[in-house]
C-alpha cells in the first residue's frame, strides 16, 4: 500500500535527508566535513570559479564558514579519504564507492555510458591510447599539459589534444585515475595501483545488478523521498537498469511506495528517513547542489524553475551568470547572481531577485548569508548592486548588519 504525503512532509522529508534540519556545528571540523560528504554521497566538480568552485559550496551551505583546506585535504592529501570519477557528474565520493562505479568502467570500456567523442576514440586509437598509459607508468602522474605524444589542439574544452583524449578515456575506464588537482584545477592522472589505498585495489568487486542496488540506496537515503527518475538521476544509471532495481529493493522492503499530494509520479521513500515538523535552514546553494542539482526535481518540490546561464548570452539571461537560489525555512525564497572580485575584496551581488514565497524576514536573513559566505572566502564587504526586486531591501540589510556588528 502506498504511504500518502502531503508536498510540505515530502519537502521537509528531502531538506532532512540532504542535511538542512541539522544546526550547523559552531566549529566545523574535519569530522563534520567527512560525515556530510558521506551523507551526500557525492560532491559534484565543476571548473567555474566565479564565486568558488562548487565541490566548496555544498559543505558551506549545510556547515557554514568551514575551513576550506579541510576538503581539499580529504580529497587531494597525502592520505585521501575521497576519490574522483563520473557519479553524477564528475563528482568527488569517499572510498567506498569505488568498487560499486567498475561496472560503469567496464561499460565505458564497451563504448556505453560515455561521451560519444571519447568511445569513438577509445575504439579507434588503441595503440595510441596504450602509449600514453605507458607513459604514465613510466613517469609518474602528470597532467595533460605535461604529456608530449599525439597531436595538440585548438584548446578549451571542445579542443583537447590526442593525450587529453587519450588520458579521458582511461579515466573513464578506471585505467587511470585523479592523483590531485593542481592549483589551477588541473587534473593529475595517475595509476590506480599507485594513488588507491590497498583496501580498495582489495575490495572485492560486486555484481552489477548488486553495485547498483547498492547506488540506489545510497541515492534513497541521500533524497528521503524521490522518483524514479530522482533516483536514477542522483548517480546516472541506465534507465532499465534503474527500474530494475528499484523493483528489486521496493520487493525487498528497502523502498516503501509513496504517493506526494501534487507530484505527477509516484514516489519511492527510504525506510529510515527522518520526518522533521519544521525545517528551519537558511543557506545559499550553489547551482551544482545535491538539493537542486536535478531542475524537474527541484521544481517539484519547491516550484521554481532553476536554469543554469552560464552558457546563456548576457542579454537573453533572467538572472545572472553565476546565480544562487537562497533556501530559508523550507522554500526557495530568493536567487542572487554572485561574484567574488577577488583584487576588490568583495562579493558582490550582481542581481537579487525574490520569489514568491518571500517575506519581509528574507532579505536580513540572506544578507546576513552573504556576509558569512564573504568572511568564509576571505573576502571583506559585501556590495549589493541596484539589479533585481529584492536588490533595495537586501543592500538595506546588508547595511544594517554591518552598522549593527556580529550578533
Amino acid at each position: 500500500m502506498s504511504e500518502q504525503l502531503s508536498a510540505a512532509q515530502a519537502r521537509r522529508i528531502a531538506l532532512a535527508a540532504q542535511g538542512f534540519a541539522d544546526r550547523r556545528p559552531a566549529e566545523p571540523g574535519r569530522r563534520h566535513v567527512l560525515k556530510t560528504i558521506e551523507r551526500l554521497s557525492i560532491l559534484q566538480i565543476d571548473s567555474v570559479n566565479v564565486v568558488s568552485r562548487t565541490h566548496y559550496l555544498p559543505l558551506f551551505s549545510r556547515l557554514g564558514a568551514y575551513p576550506r583546506t579541510l576538503l581539499e585535504d580529504l580529497a587531494w592529501g597525502k592520505r585521501p579519504a575521497l576519490f574522483e570519477y563520473w557519479m553524477h557528474e564528475a563528482s568527488l565520493a569517499p572510498w567506498a564507492l569505488q568498487p560499486l562505479m567498475r561496472w560503469r568502467m567496464d561499460d565505458a570500456r564497451e563504448g556505453v555510458g560515455t561521451w560519444k567523442g571519447l568511445a569513438r576514440f577509445l575504439r579507434t586509437h588503441e595503440t595510441f591510447i596504450d602509449r600514453v598509459l605507458a607513459e604514465i607508468g613510466r613517469r609518474g602522474p602528470m597532467p595533460a599539459s605535461e604529456l608530449e605524444l599525439g597531436a595538440k589542439g585548438a584548446g578549451g574544452w571542445w579542443g583537447w589534444s590526442e593525450g587529453k583524449r587519450a588520458l579521458e578515456c582511461l579515466f573513464w575506464i578506471g585505467d587511470l585515475t585523479a592523483a590531485t588537482r593542481r592549483g589551477t584545477f588541473e587534473r593529475v592522472y595517475g595509476l590506480p595501483e599507485k594513488v588507491h589505498p590497498k583496501a580498495v585495489r582489495e575490495a572485492p568487486t560486486p555484481d552489477r545488478a548488486e553495485a547498483q542496488r547498492q547506488l540506489i540506496r545510497l541515492a534513497a537515503r541521500a533524497q528521503g523521498i524521490a522518483t524514479e527518475r530522482d533516483l536514477r538521476d542522483y548517480f546516472r544509471m541506465p534507465v532499465a537498469d534503474a527500474r530494475a532495481r528499484i523493483a528489486e529493493l521496493a520487493e525487498a522492503g528497502e523502498l516503501i511506495p509513496a504517493t506526494v499530494k501534487g507530484w505527477d509520479q509516484p514516489a519511492w521513500l527510504d525506510p529510515s528517513a527522518k520526518r522533521p515538523r519544521k525545517v528551519a535552514a537558511q543557506a545559499l546553494l550553489s547551482p551544482f547542489d545535491n538539493l537542486i542539482w536535478f531542475r524537474e526535481r527541484t521544481e517539484r518540490m519547491f516550484g521554481v524553475k532553476i536554469r543554469l546561464e552560464i552558457y546563456t548570452p548576457a542579454h537573453k539571461r533572467t538572472h545572472g551568470y553565476y546565480v544562487l537560489p537562497f533556501l530559508q525555512g523550507e522554500m526557495l525564497t530568493a536567487r542572487v547572481d554572485l561574484k567574488a572580485e577577488r583584487k576588490t575584496g568583495a562579493l558582490v551581488v550582481q542581481a537579487a531577485h525574490a520569489e514568491r514565497g518571500a517575506d519581509e524576514a528574507t532579505a536580513p536573513a540572506l544578507a546576513q548569508e552573504l556576509l558569512l559566505m564573504a568572511g568564509w572566502l576571505g573576502l571583506g564587504r559585501v556590495e549589493v548592486r541596484p539589479k533585481g526586486d529584492l536588490a533595495k531591501a537586501l543592500e538595506a540589510a546588508v547595511g544594517a548588519q554591518i552598522e549593527s556588528g556580529p550578533s
